[in-house]
């Protein structure tokens, strides 16, 4: 890697892949994102080049090979880090029982969030393909997570596995969930639906809304301390609007925690 060099970061997700251009002191020069479907091309023809590219991928060796093709066409040579998690860095440590095991972008959501809300104790919540969940400590100790279908999957696999129920898209739910709003603000009470495809959006948005709620009491019920919880992702839109918790948004914990990788790494090789 170049000192003084800016680094690409690369958020490579199961529905697409977000980048940005940081300067070595995190100042964003540049940011995008790409589909899976191989249409799109970043748009780095007129960036500086960076000194080094740092890779959180957990979509697979296709996705990996295509960004690597794409570095390799923009800026042949350049120096490709692919990240895991381990047992500790910076300062975030690894509950996990195999610490690699634990997904790359979960790890440096983490190590994004710590950074981002220091000496405070999290619940970090992220809504994309799966729902992730992380109990992380104030002094960076994280204690474990969930697993959980996202909103879209949710929707998804009713549509597929039941012969009644419709397939609804995120832009279609989306609509039903804005119609269904209105509605709820002119009448009492909880919001039960009149047809199927609110019915279905509506109870998938709630199933994902109650299990962040649950968690987030439970979590301050045992630590016996506040706990803020930060959400994001894909989705964060549609399902912290049913939340009933306080809650902070973020939007590039895994960018930023690839950030805090690349300056921690640099700053061991003293460059």
């Amino acid at each position: 890697m170049t000192s003084g060099a800016p680094s690409l970061l690369i958020d490579a997700g199961n529905s697409r892949i977000k980048w940005t251009l940081v300067e070595p002191d995190g100042a964003p020069i540049a940011a995008g994102a790409l589909a899976h479907d191989g249409v799109d091309q970043p748009s780095w023809s007129n960036l500086p080049t960076p000194g080094g590219a740092w890779l959180s991928n957990v979509a697979g060796e296709t996705v990996a090979a295509r960004i690597a093709a794409l570095l390799d066409a923009h800026w042949p040579g350049l120096p490709l880090t692919t990240i895991r998690a381990c047992a500790t860095q910076c300062g975030v440590t690894n509950s996990y029982t195999t610490p690699h095991a634990l997904g790359s972008d979960r790890w440096a959501g983490m190590i994004g969030a710590h950074a981002a809300f220091p000496g405070e104790h999290l619940l970090i919540a992220t809504f994309g393909t799966a729902t992730t969940l992380e109990a992380l400590r104030a002094d960076g100790s994280f204690v474990g997570g969930l697993i959980a279908p996202g909103w879209t999957l949710m929707m998804r696999s009713l549509g597929e596995h039941t012969a009644q129920l419709p397939t609804l898209d995120a832009t279609a739910a989306r609509g039903l969930l804005d119609a269904a709003d209105s509605a709820a603000a002119s009448r009492r009470g909880p919001f039960f639906a009149t047809d199927t495809p609110r019915s279905l959006s509506a109870g998938c948005t709630l199933a994902q809304a109650g299990l962040i709620e649950r968690m987030w009491r439970d979590l301050q019920d045992e630590w016996q301390v506040p706990v803020r919880l930060v959400v994001s992702g894909g989705a964060v839109d549609e399902v912290a609007s049913a939340l009933k918790v306080p809650h902070t948004r973020h939007d590039s914990l895994v960018l930023s925690g690839l950030a805090l990788i690349a300056a921690e790494h640099a700053m061991a090789r003293g460059v």
